[in-house]
Formats: structure tokens, sequence, C-alpha cells
């Protein structure tokens, strides 16, 4: 059997594995085994023991439990509470200003935790109950919690970006420079969404009528100023220059930690709690990566992935139709498959691809984890909109995938500016490292 029939098997065994609800490190883990063995069967035991070891000794993937850790002490700590607090003591005349305070408040999570799942949870039992006891729909409500949860996986630290730099080998900074302006604009875009359903629909959104006053909003955004300030030294650390993005995590884990004891929200059970939630997201991550990386060595002895460059190159694609491509594939693939499966998966057999067309990796970067965005809140899988099932139980499903129509069209319309205009993506990153 040649490599391409055997690549081939492999991923529909892969499919099939997910399909059974088979955690992706192991799935990607087993395949990856299991076709090596075919092709080169004495060197499953040297590639499992050297590819292990070189993902666990990786010094720059320090970073992934370092912003578990910051997340998870800023949710303890009730620092996201705050964030949310002032953001909606600021919108809170304009209506709608709940599902756009959710909005902001997880774009500003986003800034601590990296997850789009964390910050979807946090947010929804943070702001949820709010917006029900005014009155808000629970189509818009739920869909506005979900779609801002999606931030968590683009604006930096981004876990869906450290994965795809550790897979592609791109600079993990410019990668996060990369998605600051993207995430805004998205941010952004996400409350025009809900300007719009309330402009149309205004009794989804009953007007609060109630004023804040100045000195409210102050002492508000006075007690956010902990988790904005984490914020704006870790990202801004790294745009001048102080330190690079290993050392913006641990710096900004150390000030989350200070900001938790100064605070007085930590003791033993808190932060037993804290430390466990980060190990075990910790070991999630990096199971994750072992079998993505045992996976792309399989992939790797197919040769598939020259095979595939070749037939792009008779058929005379440019770079802009092969990505174009890759992101319909994405978007289409992310109805029904996890986002992670799906980075590990198909980025290794298209880079070659997309580096022989001369595509710049850091703006595709950006864009492929938009379109994994779009996929955590598309039916029927729709990951983040499970998250908020579990915050809201007695919201219908079908409810929720209505709601999140809006940002669905907005994430898309930010796919299309960024394609169109690189320049929002490599902005940053060109000013910082030239």
């Amino acid at each position: 059997m040649d490599g391409g029939s055997i690549a081939l098997l492999g991923v529909l065994a892969l499919l099939v594995l997910l399909v059974a609800r088979v955690p992706v490190g192991l799935a990607m883990l087993f395949v990856g085994l299991a076709g090596i063995a075919a092709i080169r069967p004495g060197a499953v035991m040297p590639v499992l023991a050297g590819e292990v070891f070189a993902v666990a000794s990786r010094y720059t993937l320090t970073i992934l439990p370092l912003f578990m850790l910051m997340g998870n002490l800023a949710v303890t700590s009730g620092m996201s509470r705050d964030l949310y607090e002032a953001a909606h003591s600021w919108l809170g005349r304009v209506r709608g200003s709940l599902a756009s305070a959710s909005v902001v408040a997880c774009a500003g999570f986003s800034a601590l935790s990296g997850s789009s799942l964390a910050a979807a949870l946090t947010m929804g039992r943070v702001s949820l109950p709010e917006m029900r006891r005014y009155g808000y729909a629970d189509s818009l409500a739920t869909g506005a919690i979900a779609a801002g949860g999606t931030l968590g996986i683009l604006i930096p630290p981004s876990v869906g970006l450290v994965i795809y730099g550790i897979i592609t080998e791109e600079s993990i900074g410019r990668l996060f420079m990369a998605g600051v302006i993207p995430g805004i604009l998205l941010t952004l875009l996400f409350v025009l969404a809900v300007w719009i359903v309330v402009r149309r629909d205004p009794g989804k959104a009953p007007y609060t009528k109630e004023p804040v006053l100045w000195r409210d909003r102050l002492r508000a955004t006075a007690r956010a100023t902990w988790i904005l300030g984490i914020a704006v030294v870790t990202i801004g650390g790294i745009y001048i220059g102080i330190f690079s993005a290993v050392e913006a995590a641990a710096v900004g884990a150390l000030l989350a930690l200070f900001a938790a004891f100064v605070r007085r929200t930590l003791n033993r059970r808190s932060l037993s709690e804290v430390v466990y939630t980060t190990l075990r997201a910790s070991g999630t991550a990096f199971l994750v990566l072992f079998g993505a990386f045992v996976l792309k060595v399989f992939i790797g002895l197919t040769g598939i992935a020259f095979v595939a460059a070749e037939w792009v190159a008779e058929q005379e694609f440019s770079g802009t139709q092969v990505v174009m491509l890759v992101l319909v594939m994405f978007i289409v693939l992310g109805t029904f498959l996890d986002g992670f499966a799906m980075l590990v998966l198909i980025v290794p057999l298209i880079q070659p691809i997309l580096e022989s067309l001369d595509v710049n990796m850091i703006w595709f970067g950006v864009m492929i984890v938009i379109a994994l965005e779009m996929g955590l809140i598309s039916p029927p899988v729709g990951l983040n909109i499970f998250v908020v099932k579990g915050v809201a139980p007695d919201v219908p499903v079908g409810t929720m995938f209505r709601g999140i129509v809006p940002f669905w069209i907005a994430m898309l319309v930010a796919l299309i500016l960024i394609a169109l205009l690189p320049g929002i993506a490599m902005l940053l990153p060109n000013a910082m490292y030239g």
C-alpha cells in the first residue's frame, strides 16, 4: 500500500475516533503511531519518545500553563466580574448595553485566559443572570456570550495562536501582535451586531433607564484596573520589547497572584482549585500537542504533503485561491469537527503548499483562528453554545443557534476585511519586528 492510501486511511480513522468522542490528543496519538507502524515499524518507539520529550522540554510551551494560571486566578479573585461591571457602567445608557458589555468583558477576559471556553463559561455565569433579569431575549443573551467567548482564541494570549505557532514554527510573539487589531475589530463588529439586532427588534433588549452616576462609573472602572493593568503590562511589554511572550506569561501570572492576595480572595481551598484546574487544562493541551507532533511525523512519512503541493502547482492555483479554499474548508469542517483537531490535522498538510506560493503564514494564521472561531458557534457541534447551555440549561439549543447568526456574519465580515487588507493583521508585527 502506498503512502497516499495509508494517509487517507489514517485520516478516516482519526475522524471515526473523533466522532466516537475519543479525546483529540489520544486519537491523534493512536492514529499517528499506527500509521508509523504501517510504514516503518522500527521507528514507532523512537518517534514516540523523541516527540514527547521534544514537546515537553520546549521552552516556549511554558506559556500555556502560565497563561492558564493567570486566567484561573482572574476568575477566582473576581476580577472578571469587575470587568463586566465596568463595561456595563459605561455602556449602560445604550440599548442592548448588557449584551454589548458582555462582549467587551469577554474581550478583556480573553487577554488573560487565552481560552474561548473559559471566557464563555466565566462571562456566562456573570452576565447571563443580569440580562435575563432585565428581560433580554434568550437568543440575544446567549448568542452574545457564546460569540464573545470565541475571542479567547484570537486576542492574545491565545491558545489557538500558540498551538498554530508551534505546529508551523512561526514566532509566537509575532502571532500575538497579529491578533491584537483583528481582535479589537471583531469586538467592535460584535457590538455593532448587537446594535443592529436591537435596532430591528427593540423587544429583544428592553431599555434600561436607570442612570449611572459618574462616581459609580469611576468606582467600577477603578475595581477593574487590576485586570486591565495586567493585560496592558503583558501585551504592552511584548510590544515595546521589555520581555518575550513567555516572560510576559510569567509576569502576568505573578501579577494575577499578587492581585488575588491583595484582594484577599485566596485561601487554601481556592488556591488548590486554581492549581488543580491549571494542571488539568495544561495536561490536556500538552496531550493534544504530543498527538499532533506524532501525527505530523506520520503525515511526513506518507509524503502526501508533497504530492498535494505538486498537484496544486499543476493546477496553477494562486496563493489567494488556495487560502480561500482552505478557509472555506475550515468553516465547513468546523460545523462538526473540533477546532484544534482541524488545526493539527490540516495545517501540516497545507503548510508546504502555502509556503511554496509565498503566503504569509502569520497573516494566514490569524484568518485560520477566526475560521475556527466560526466553528465554535456553528451547528451542530458549536462547543461554545453547549458551554453556555450548561449555564442556561432551560434555554433550547435552537434558540441559542438562532442568536449567534448576527455574530457569525460579523466574523465573516472580519475574515473578508483581513483577507482584503492584510495590514489589519500585519501592522503591529511589522512595526515591532520589521
